[in-house]
């Protein structure tokens, strides 16, 4: 019987900050985590830069990103899908 194989790469969801570079979207991951300490629960925040073949990825989308092997000095990551598109303003 054949089995499907899971994927052993991480995927993020986070929203599009800048997509000025070609080929290149800069996207920001927020998460919430209880303090180890005082047991508060706080913000934190990481921005990942991620491959877009394409440049179909806009500021203000929510995107989701697959690890991947380094594409350059910075990107790591590939972005996949598009989760949420950015509301026309």
């Amino acid at each position: 019987m054949m089995e499907a194989k899971q994927s052993l790469k991480r995927t993020l969801i986070g929203k599009v900050v800048s997509d000025k570079r070609t080929k290149t979207v800069t996207v920001l991951i927020e998460r919430r985590v209880k303090h180890a300490l005082y047991g508060k629960i706080v913000g934190k925040s990481s921005k990942y830069h991620a491959h877009d073949e394409k440049g179909e990825f806009k500021m203000g989308d929510m995107i989701e990103i697959t690890e991947s092997r380094p594409i350059s000095k910075t990107k790591n990551w590939v972005a996949t899908r598009l989760v949420e598109k950015a509301a026309a303003v």
